[in-house]
């Protein structure tokens, strides 16, 4: 067996420092301990809105969140999974909303971690719910800018990971955003944070429903094929993995 990693960029008591994380990445067993529950968080008060493009699914209001929170509690599912629907008036080229240290998704987590001990919360790490162009990276000279792109996702994984998500899980397929997460985090103490990599990401129609979801679907300009993958390469996909580890 080939050891991947190294200390101390490699901390493997990360995925042992809490009981939600031990059931969650445990090897050999199947149940709710293996599940993650989705939940798209809206602003305003007392609303509960359905997503017609995801039947059974909606988007709560924080003052809602207990609803699906107590059943999720019931089921012992040991992480959610928070995804914000941003207003069209907060977004902008730039997505600067994502670094409001008063924006949806920290209320939430907020929220969450005040009144719900026993969930791990994880967040997502992109741009796309925060954008004018619904894009997961910010736009210079008609194309995507990878390294610009991590400077944002950067901050926003540590205001995320500072106001207490768990999880931060980066979404956008920028090339090099895992490994300047990591530094980030652990530079600024946060060395326990843990990283869900969406390692294999394809430009696909899949993720339509999702786009409508988090309200950036109306808002796509093109598609992402220049950073997310394509459907066609199997190697490349083996690279995205190794390279994410690494």
């Amino acid at each position: 067996m080939k050891i991947l990693g190294k200390f101390p960029s490699t901390r493997l008591r990360r995925v042992r420092n809490s009981d939600w994380i031990r059931r969650l990445v445990s090897e050999n067993d199947l149940s709710t301990n293996d599940l993650i529950l989705p939940i798209f968080i809206r602003e305003g008060k007392n609303k509960i809105e359905k997503i017609q493009s995801m039947p059974g699914v909606f988007r709560y209001t924080i003052d809602k969140l207990s609803i699906i929170l107590d059943k999720a509690e019931k089921f012992k599912i040991p992480m959610i999974a928070l995804f914000p629907y941003t207003p069209n008036f907060k977004k902008n080229k730039i997505g600067s909303e994502a670094l409001n240290e008063n924006n949806l998704i920290c209320k939430s987590i907020e929220f969450v971690k005040k009144k719900y001990k026993s969930f791990g919360v994880m967040t997502d790490v992109a741009l796309d719910p925060y954008t004018s162009h619904g894009h997961d990276g910010v736009i210079i000279n008609d194309k995507i800018d990878n390294d610009e792109t991590l400077k944002i996702l950067n901050e926003q994984a540590l205001l995320q990971a500072s106001i207490g998500s768990d999880v931060i899980a980066p979404s956008d397929m920028m090339d090099g955003r895992i490994g300047s997460i990591r530094k980030v985090l652990d530079k600024n103490n946060l060395k326990d944070i843990k990283i869900l990599s969406y390692a294999v990401k394809y430009a696909s129609n899949f993720y339509g429903p999702f786009r409508d979801a988090v309200g950036s679907k109306k808002k796509l300009q093109g598609d992402k094929k220049t950073y997310q993958m394509d459907i066609r390469n199997h190697n490349e996909a083996l690279r995205e993995v190794g390279l994410d580890i690494k």
